[in-house]
């Protein structure tokens, strides 16, 4: 097989394009630099395809060792014709190999093995046979009768017959890919309660749909709910559907021992045949869910990884709580604890207003101007506190409610403690709030991707994928922003491409033991950070101390002097190069990449990084939305028009924060005017949306919305 070819027509890529990737990945390089640094050997590919590339290289190429051992071991056994290789070179998946080594794999005891062990095997080669000259099956099992091994009668030999004929028929990978096609086709899922009591998995108590048009979250939530014993499925074929394309297989009509196979034919799609599809369809169903459902984590995550930060401003963090009261800590304009303190507003009035006096000090002590509000338990009393304490303090407060999702996870770690010692672990949460507020991504990645929750049935996850999807998206998100050298925390330039844990720890102690840095080459003085870990890395690694400004850009070291030659070309310097892009099109990009033999994206991409020394991607979207008022549930009339952030997106709609306590549901039927197949094709999370308020359950908290139907202005 052709493993470019076969990838490039899988992409729909440049052969020549697929064939560097594959050789930059075999050398070593991480995909934030192949996608950055690398856009002139594969045509632009951004991170997202030159990972799925790298997911379907890394499959193929377990599939070609899945089949040299199959093949291997089948030789050993001296069973291996040409026919047969051939047949096992061709198989496209994983699933097609192994149901053609499947007579020859190794088995446990079976009914087939100990017929074997009677001397039953000749008998059931020649009624498989069906020759037109082939005897009555009781008249050809008289000679096979021995007392001495078991068989007293010619029905005994007869049954251990079928036996063997069903196990081969079982094995068969041309009949089980005709039966695992049909199934697919017109088999259904059907699933019915376990349990008399009610449950969030009513909806599938009585449910029944086509394989074909079952939903991702239809799949995990039945899974689910037979974990828990509340639900019981079965995937269903009509067997009358089945039985004539087995029989076709099998049976050849006019022989004697025609009705003996087509019984033999039958016992293996009952016994031994269906019970595996249905276990491997159930599989392959989850597997399939599974997938989408990391996919949708992966693009969750990303928005909500890439918010815009609130930089520059003193932030208040409060974590709400009951019993042990709201945490609060007070942080400067670089993340730096200033003040801590708890407060208890649920405990009474009096209680209350000795909250708000006590905050309302350390606004004044420490000029704080934004505030950030946990949303976990207590957090419609700490909202509606704040609120107060913005009218007590005359305003120039506002505040903003902040998902924890992973917060009381980060604030219990180990890496929390290294930071915080001097703190108990709930003060750490609301640090951790106030530093979301800031700047989310460099905050969000010291917690588990799994932890931050966007997204459902996280747990019910292959870990091992979930972990490596969602990391990537860190990755990529951490690359693309790109990171102060002097000021980034470990966990963050664990993120960095090239660089592992112990880089990042040593690049931290370079820094405390000789100040800061003041170039990118000083790198290359970090301990355990070689050529290759340089060349990863060092493009996306900010030095605004640098006297060269291109240390505190996304230009590449190894692309300085195209950078230098760039600015000589266009008669532009570093301080006046705002408009170098522009001037780089009106002089002609290919010319003048030509004459500074570099590619044409290399050169873009450096007229675009020398225009905004130090800029920071997330500054181009939408604003974060803070709050001075609050809105209560009770306060939310249908028809009411609002302004609110997407938090979720899943299969079936979109979470929308609309102020209140509880995030309203826009369904997929109500995101927009066209169909869409999933509500990630019209929004993301950390979109800023108009919504409309079509239904409000106080009992429930449920709070039904509408985008499509917001009244155009």
């Amino acid at each position: 097989m052709d493993m470019i070819q076969t990838l490039a027509q899988e992409l729909n890529k440049d052969p020549r394009h697929v064939e560097n990737v594959v050789r930059l990945l075999d050398e070593g390089n991480t995909i934030p630099f192949i996608a950055r640094y690398r856009k002139e050997l594969h045509g632009a590919m951004d991170d997202t395809s030159l990972r799925t590339l790298e997911e379907r290289l890394q499959y193929l190429r377990g599939l070609e060792e899945r089949r040299d051992t199959v093949k291997k071991s089948i030789e050993e056994q001296g069973k291996l014709t040409e026919e047969l290789a051939a047949a096992i070179d061709s198989a496209q998946t994983l699933a097609g190999v192994e149901d053609l080594y499947r007579p020859y794999k190794q088995k446990r005891r079976t009914r087939a093995t100990v017929a074997r062990e009677k001397g039953l095997e000749p008998l059931a080669a020649l009624l498989f046979a069906q020759e037109r000259d082939c005897p009555r099956p009781e008249d050809a099992a008289a000679g096979f009768i021995d007392s001495e091994k078991g068989v007293e009668t010619a029905a005994d030999a007869l049954q251990g017959a079928n036996d063997i004929i069903a196990e081969w028929i079982s094995d068969d990978a041309a009949v089980r890919k005709s039966l695992r096609e049909l199934l697919e086709r017109r088999g259904t899922l059907l699933s019915l309660a376990a349990t008399e009591e009610d449950s969030v998995y009513r909806l599938y108590y009585d449910f029944e749909q086509p394989l074909s048009r079952l939903q991702g979250h239809q799949i995990l939530a039945i899974n689910r709910g037979e974990k828990e014993k509340m639900l019981s499925a079965t995937v269903l074929l009509d067997r009358e559907l089945a039985l004539p394309l087995l029989r076709r297989a099998v049976v050849k009509p006019g022989s004697a021992a025609m009705e003996f196979v087509k019984a033999a034919a039958e016992d293996a799609y009952d016994r031994l045949i269906y019970p595996s599809l249905e276990r491997e369809m159930r599989a392959a169903l989850t597997d399939k869910a599974s997938e989408g459902a990391i996919k949708m984590f992966a693009l969750n995550l990303k928005p909500l990884l890439m918010q815009p930060p609130v930089k520059g401003h003193v932030t208040m963090g409060l974590d709400p709580g009951y019993a042990h009261g709201c945490k609060v800590a007070v942080i400067d304009a670089t993340g730096k604890v200033l003040d801590t303190t708890v407060v208890y507003p649920t405990y009474g009035e009096r209680q209350k207003n000795e909250a708000i006096t006590k905050l309302a000090q350390l606004v004044k002590k420490h000029g704080v101007e934004h505030i950030a509000i946990g949303n976990g338990t207590a957090s419609r009393e700490t909202e509606q506190m704040t609120v107060e304490l913005i009218h007590r303090v005359g305003g120039g407060l506002s505040y903003m409610i902040v998902s924890e999702a992973g917060a009381s996870v980060y604030s219990a770690s180990k890496l929390a403690a290294e930071e915080f010692p001097q703190f108990d672990v709930n003060l750490r949460s609301a640090v951790s709030i106030a530093r979301r507020l800031q700047d989310p991504l460099a905050e969000l990645v010291k917690i588990d991707p799994k932890a931050i929750g966007v997204g459902q049935y996280q747990h019910d996850m292959p870990q091992k994928e979930l972990d490596a999807s969602l990391n990537a998206v860190v990755e990529d998100c951490v690359n693309a922003v790109g990171v102060d050298l002097n000021t980034a925390s470990p966990s963050l330039l664990t993120r960095v491409a090239g660089l592992n844990g112990t880089i990042a720890k040593n690049i931290v102690a370079f820094r405390e033991e000789n100040g800061v840095f003041t170039t990118r080459r000083q790198l290359l003085k970090v301990a355990k950070l070689g050529p290759k870990a340089f060349e990863q890395c060092a493009g996306f690694l900010r030095v605004p101390e640098s006297k060269n400004v291109l240390d505190n850009t996304g230009v590449h070291p190894e692309s300085y002097d195209a950078a230098k030659g760039l600015l000589e070309l266009l008669g532009a310097t570093p301080k006046d190069a705002r408009d170098l892009p522009a001037r780089l099109n009106a002089y002609g990009a290919e010319k003048a990449a030509e004459a500074l033999g570099v590619g044409v994206p290399t050169l873009r991409d450096i007229a675009k990084e020398l225009s905004k020394p130090g800029r920071d991607p997330r500054d181009e979207l939408p604003a974060p939305i803070l709050r001075t008022d609050v809105l209560d549930i009770k306060d939310l009339k249908p028809g009411m028009v609002l302004t609110g952030t997407v938090r979720n997106v899943i299969d079936f709609g979109v979470f929308v924060d609309i102020g209140v306590h509880q995030d309203g549901l826009v369904h997929i039927s109500q995101v927009c005017n066209k169909f869409i197949k999933h509500p990630s094709e019209a929004v993301a999370v950390g979109d800023v949306v108009k919504v409309v308020v079509l239904d409000v359950d106080e009992k429930k908290h449920r709070i039904s919305l509408s985008m499509k139907q917001v009244p155009e202005e």
